[in-house]
């Protein structure tokens, strides 16, 4: 399987995890995002989720309950993070040092960072490179 992960590309990587945490979150939480964006660069992943704030957290903050809803969402967090670290490291074949995780209730976006100990090793495509600059080449 190792070889198999050396042909899939950056985006391919990409793509896969987005798919994997929009499921983590339907059957952890029940609730579905909108959207979850990836980008692998480095010994970075950010990952960027839209519509992450479930309906009980959104009721909370609609009715000035602001602390106790963002007080869900550290819960909430706090209960993913393992089963996030766990999904990352089993796509990208490399473990996760860090999780930077950090939530907008106005805007109902949730971001996370996670620090990879190593570059996961991927297939090139033919599109430039997310963390190489571009060329002299012209």
């Amino acid at each position: 399987m190792t070889s198999e992960n050396l042909e899939q590309t950056r985006g391919k990587l990409e793509r896969t995890l987005s798919q994997r945490i929009q499921a983590l979150y339907r059957s952890v939480f029940g609730h579905q995002p909108s959207q979850v964006s990836c980008n692998l660069l480095d010994k970075k992943l950010i990952i960027i989720i839209e519509n992450a704030i479930t309906q009980p957290e959104q009721v909370l903050a609609q009715n000035g309950q602001e602390d106790l809803a963002k007080q869900v969402r550290l819960e909430l967090e706090t209960v993913l993070e393992s089963q996030l670290k766990e999904l990352i490291e089993e796509v990208l074949r490399v473990e996760v040092t860090d999780l930077l995780n950090d939530a907008t209730l106005e805007t109902a976006r949730t971001g996370t960072i996670a620090i990879l100990q190593s570059v996961p090793q991927v297939r090139e495509s033919i599109s430039k490179s997310k963390t190489k600059g571009e060329t002299a080449a012209n």
